[in-house]
């Protein structure tokens, strides 16, 4: 029986890169985004108002069609341990997902880093793209994904953190990798591992074409932060710090 953590937070903030490090332990198994959290979610809704199950008493059957869809989605995974990647896991209805149907005392990596440099992350990868979408714009509207939806469940996750939940800023993992790893296998209870953060690889590459964003998820080798020389506008940059300010506090 696999055993599930999960992986969550805010996007351009290293996530991809922790998924490559852990997966280089031939214990974990942890891949780019999955889509266990949105079929649990839109089954759940399903077999909810289905009349036939209702009619018929079949409310085990419910249960147990939303259980099982970590375990075919991860079927042909040797491994014992799978580290869920999903942004929305953070989320207080797919927290309850998770607290019904997989454990109540989940592990949840969430990952951080100051909004600022996450939009002007994406401005860059939109740049290199040739995509000429008001990003700034975009990423701050309420509710609006991939920034703002995230960022709500990372303040949900801190609000309501029990030691269920780990918090891994993005300048941390790059500038202090060894003693971050050591922390999150700390965290999740994992028997310690010697990795090799000289030769990162990417076994599980998504199709950044179906994103529209080629080299969204581009990992390198070393691990080093990359630079942007962009131009925000002062107003991005306010809002930014008022976000800042009180996810990290």
């Amino acid at each position: 029986m696999k055993e599930l953590f999960f992986l969550s937070g805010l996007p351009r903030s290293g996530s991809t890169l922790l998924s490559c490090i852990l997966d280089q332990n031939p214990d974990i198994h942890a891949e780019g985004n999955s889509g266990v959290c949105q079929l649990m979610w839109e089954t759940q809704t399903n077999v909810n108002k289905n009349q036939q199950l209702l009619a018929n008493k079949k409310f085990q059957i419910a249960y147990d069609l939303v259980q099982a869809i970590p375990s075919i989605y991860y079927y042909d995974v040797i491994k014992d341990i799978v580290v869920d990647k999903c942004r929305s896991w953070t989320l207080p209805d797919n927290m309850r997902l998770i607290e019904k149907y997989i454990t109540k005392t989940p592990k949840i990596i969430v990952m951080i880093r100051p909004c600022i440099e996450i939009i002007s992350s994406y401005a860059k990868l939109m740049q290199d793209n040739n995509r000429t979408e008001n990003i700034e714009q975009m990423m701050l509207e309420p509710l609006s994904e991939p920034l703002m939806r995230s960022y709500d469940g990372v303040m949900f996750a801190k609000k309501y953190n029990e030691g269920q939940f780990i918090f891994v800023n993005y300048n941390d993992l790059v500038s202090k990798t060894k003693e971050t790893i050591d922390n999150i296998y700390k965290h999740c209870g994992w028997i310690s591992f010697k990795h090799d953060f000289d030769n990162v690889v990417n076994n599980h590459p998504e199709d950044d074409s179906f994103y529209n964003l080629i080299g969204m998820h581009d990992v390198a080798p070393t691990i080093f932060k990359r630079q942007f020389n962009i131009k925000l506008s002062n107003e991005t940059i306010t809002k930014c710090a008022e976000l800042d300010e009180a996810m990290f506090a």
